[in-house]
Order: structure tokens, then sequence, then C-alpha cells
């Protein structure tokens, strides 16, 4: 630029030293009349140059440059090279936000950057998915104004932001997310959210997992250790002590039951499918477990047992015969004297499979269904217990039905009773070859 001026101030000394020299030569008037005429001459000369410079920079276009001669070439020229290396910058600036913006929708978590004000400037999609916003609608709009959660304003507005804080009940009251507001820059504030739910849920059935073996475990322990203080320190006849041995017997049999249950429970949840593809011949089994029903009964219930399709059940035997009796004894044990159980299996119209226990006990508040397979949930404790139900039952089979592709139906109605289904897919359901069926069936 300073080539341009000094080629100006140059130029006009040369006018002048043209207009003294024919001032000198002839006469003064004659030398300031060229001199005017030559610097009306340069004045035009410029100003044409000066208008092709504006109307170039008005439709600017870097494969327009004008053409120009002496100290404009030299303008037009250094013009180009500055807008030249401003479009290299702003390419590369909308590459670098381009590859910010593909990184922060390829995370996981929820990204926000805000300016001093808490105003949006951009938020990915889990951002917009997990807070309830939108960049192409709430740009420039304050986050507090749009996410009105008491914790979440009360975070942003409190300025210390050095540690995240785990808010509850933002879009919906199952959800629980991390946030952290990380400044940066110069005055601009980058918020991070984080779908922690599931974490927390987790979290929760493992607190309640280890409350509940503590507490079921300490029941029985605590009676065994109450009759070896009595063995101990009363002289007991041997009748009593026979009697006191039997109840000890049953709550270490109680224990026993708990732990073999969560070995169960623990080897099911160790691998997500089966590996085993036993062929089970659901006659035989529907026959099994009738007569199991009617042994564990002892002739205070009626035992009903229909089989409805002739059958093989694809899957692993020990699981399924596993699920399957757990059932058949909770239906017996819960169902009051003088009531009935009903075992079925048979095929649905779309090929499943469905194999389901009925019966007329007490039946189940509707509020309880949705928790039934949770492990140690028992909707009423002392009639579990009086039972010598573990509390696990329902969980194997929900795991069982898992790992087999399987839906575990529950209907119930207090007063009338309790229907377990589980509905196993087509694909593993085959017809039974005679060999597999029992002697009552073929």
């Amino acid at each position: 630029m300073a080539g341009f001026w000094i080629r100006i101030v140059l130029s006009m000394l040369a006018i002048a030293g043209v207009g003294w020299l024919f001032a000198a030569i002839g006469e003064a008037r004659s030398g300031w009349i060229v001199a005017v005429l030559l610097l009306g001459g340069w004045v035009v000369y410029h100003l044409f140059y000066l208008q092709k410079a504006m109307a170039w920079l008005e439709d600017f276009q870097l494969d327009r440059v004008p053409h120009g001669a002496g100290a404009w070439e030299s303008l037009y020229a250094k013009i180009y090279r500055l807008a030249k290396s401003s479009e290299r910058q702003r390419q590369q600036l909308t590459e670098t936000l381009k590859d910010f913006r593909s990184a922060t929708e390829a995370m996981p978590d929820g990204v926000v950057t805000l300016d001093e004000d808490n105003q949006i400037l951009y938020a990915n999609e889990q951002a917009e998915d997990q807070l309830g916003i939108s960049t192409e609608k709430d740009a420039g709009r304050n986050l507090i104004n749009i996410v009105r959660h008491p914790e979440f304003v009360s975070y942003l507005n409190s300025g210390s932001w050095e540690k995240s804080i785990v808010i509850r009940g933002i879009r919906s009251s199952n959800r629980v997310l991390q946030v952290q507001l990380i400044p940066y820059g110069t005055r601009q504030r980058l918020l991070m959210t984080r779908d922690i739910t599931q974490i927390d849920r987790l979290e929760t059935t493992r607190r309640d997992f280890v409350a509940n073996v503590s507490h079921e475990l300490k029941t029985p322990l605590t009676v065994l250790n109450g009759f070896l203080e009595t063995l101990r320190d009363l002289p007991l006849r041997e009748e009593q002590k026979n009697q006191y041995l039997g109840l000890m017997q049953i709550q270490a049999q109680r224990m026993q039951n708990i732990v073999e249950d969560l070995l169960v429970l623990s080897k099911l949840e160790s691998t997500a499918s089966v590996t085993q593809e036993d062929p089970i011949a659901m006659p035989a089994l529907i026959e099994r477990l009738c007569n199991d029903a009617k042994s564990l009964s002892r002739d205070q219930h009626q035992i009903h047992c229909l089989c409805n399709a002739n059958s093989i059940l694809i899957g692993a035997d020990d699981e399924l015969s596993s699920a399957f009796s757990n059932l058949v004894s909770n239906a017996v044990r819960y169902t009051p004297a003088g009531g009935s159980v009903t075992i079925q299996w048979g095929l649905e119209s779309d090929g499943s499979g469905s194999f389901s226990v009925a019966d007329t006990g007490p039946g189940i508040e509707s509020q309880h269904l949705p928790r039934l397979t949770e492990r140690f949930y028992r909707v009423d404790r002392s009639r579990s217990r009086e039972t010598g139900g573990t509390g696990l039952g329902l969980a194997i089979v929900k795991h069982v039905a898992t790992r087999h592709q399987a839906q575990l139906l529950i209907d119930s109605e207090v007063g009338k009773g309790s229907r377990f289904t589980l509905l196993f897919p087509e694909k593993r359901i085959r017809p039974a070859p005679a060999q597999y069926l029992p002697d009552s069936h073929r």
C-alpha cells in the first residue's frame, strides 16, 4: 500500500515539474495551463481505475480481477492476494467447524456451545434429544429459558462448574443426566450432557440386590444361631432336640436354595443367548410337570394338564425345565387348598409355541406386575417365606425367556387368579417324531 501512495506522490511531482518547466521556457500562464490540463488528465485516469475497483468490490469475484496500470495494478494485485488469503482461511475455518460438528455428532454424549449469556450457538443431536432443544430453532436463545429444571438453572447460574452434577427429571421423570459446564476460549462455554439412566438403574439394582441378599440370609442365620444357643445352654429331651434340629435343617435348606438360585442367575447372566440346542419333547415334559405338580400339591388342588400340540421345543433343556418348574411350583404353592392349577402347551396362529400355567389363587394387584421378575421382589414377604420361596424364581424365568428369544406374559386379577405364559418364536418349534412322544400320546 505504501508503494501505491509513493507512485501517486511521484506522479503529482512530475506534473508540477512539467508545469514549472513550461513556465520557465515560455510564459508563466502557459505553464499553469499545461499543469492544470495534466492534473485533470491525471485525475480522470485515476477516477477511471477507481471506478473499476469499486465495481469489482461491489460484485467481488476472485476470477474477475480488473486490469490496471501503474499503481492501480499493484493495488488490484494486493487486494487479490488479501482476498485469496481470506478465502483460504474461511475454507479452513469451515472445514474445522465441519470436523468439529462431525466429531460431536459421533459422540455418545450431548454437546452444547454457549456464549457468556448462555445463548445457544450449537447443539449436537444427543443434546437436542436429552435437553429438548433444536439448533435450528433455538440458536441465539437463552438455554435457561428453554430448560427450566430448577437444579439445571441453579447449576448454570452458580459459576461453580469444576465438577459435574447428576440431574433427574429433564424431559422425563425416569431420565438421569450427568451435566458439566466447561468455560473455553474468551467468553464461550461448552455444556456436556451424558445419559446415565441405565447406569443409575444398574447401580440401584446392585444396592437393592446386596441389601436383599443380606436380609434373606440374615434371617435364617439368626434362627440357626438361636437354635444353636438353645441346644448348647438348655438341657433338652431327645424329642425336643430332634424338633430343633429339624427346624435348623429347614433354615439351612432355605439358605442353600437361595445360594443355588443365585448361582443359576449368575450363570444365566454371564451369556446373552443359549448355546445348547436340545430337542425337548413337550408332551413328555408336560406329563412330567403334571406329576411334579400333583406330588407338590399332595391332593390339595385340582391339577389339569393339557398338551394341544405334539411339538419339540429347541433350547437348553436344563434352563427350560427349571423355568417351567418354577412357574408350576409357584402356582401350586400360592393357590389355596381346593383351588386348581392348569398347565398347558399349544401353538398360536402365527406358529409360536405357548407354555402357560394358570391358577385360581389370590391374584396379584396390577401395580406389582411390572416388578415381579426383579430379584427378591415379593408381593407378600411373609407369605413367600411360608411357602418356601427364595424370591428368585421369576427372575430366573425372565432370564431363561430372554435367552431363548421368548416373551414372559403375566395376567392376573385379584380374587380370581393368575396366568403366566411363555411365548417361544416359531424358529424354536418342530413337529415331534413318534420316538419323542410318551406312551399316552402314541
